[in-house]
């Protein structure tokens, strides 16, 4: 079943729910979610390693998920140390106890020279370097920055890691556009250079369930509004 509005995650996740109390049911599931919005102007920039904290907006869509998740349960909690990343899960983890465990490896993609600056700026001022950025969105790599198959080399070994024989845990993984989004091609077994397909508004959730020797992802970009109350 694809995930709609109208079917909310409530129909999307049945068969969990409906499964979830056999005795061999082994399945777990990872969310996998973006940290909220934190922009600091109406500026399209180069955000990678630039530590800008959440803004009002992005705030209150952690805390909306905070409250949607109120009911669930997660036993282990992952983020990235950079500021919008770990505010976000913060927010969303307000009085848990489990611990939560900040991983530098889950850092949003290092842009070098041009992290924090506009696109526009980069376009008109890098214009050689910015087209072959476009030719190659995957492979280009940003003067003292990285490209996308070196951020897939820091971050699947660390996610595989976190996977690794988690049976039915619950796991929460609160990353970046960017992480997430090799992170998602590397389940889907698409090229690096098709990533950009991929949808990863702020604040959004993935979800993926797991059971012995296979991964299957359930839904992507969900955005904060939709009923998560029978996730797990």
């Amino acid at each position: 079943m694809k995930f709609s509005p109208e079917t909310g995650l409530d129909r999307l996740m049945s068969d969990y729910a409906m499964n979830i109390n056999q005795p061999d049911f082994k399945r777990g599931v990872i969310c996998l979610m973006r940290h909220g919005d934190s922009r600091v102007d109406d500026l399209k920039r180069f955000t990678g390693h630039t530590d800008s904290p959440l803004s009002e907006t992005g705030r209150r869509q952690a805390e909306w998920w905070q409250k949607e998740f109120l009911s669930l349960s997660f036993d282990r909690i992952y983020c990235s140390d950079l500021s919008r990343s770990l505010e976000t899960t913060r927010i969303i983890c307000k009085g848990r106890k489990v611990e939560i465990q900040v991983l530098p490896e889950l850092r949003e993609i290092n842009l070098g020279e041009w992290d924090g600056l506009p696109k526009l700026e980069v376009c008109r001022s890098h214009t050689e370097e910015y087209e072959k950025r476009g030719a190659d969105l995957a492979g280009y790599r940003t003067p003292g920055g990285e490209n996308f198959y070196d951020l897939s080399a820091r971050v699947i070994p660390v996610f595989e890691r976190i996977i690794g024989n988690m049976g039915s845990e619950r796991v929460l993984i609160v990353g970046h556009a960017g992480v997430n989004r090799v992170i998602l091609c590397h389940l889907l077994g698409m090229p690096l250079a098709a990533l950009f397909r991929l949808g990863q508004d702020y604040c959004c959730l993935n979800v993926i369930t797991s059971e012995p020797g296979s991964l299957c992802l359930r839904s992507i970009n969900i955005p904060p509004g939709n009923s998560a109350s029978r996730l797990l």
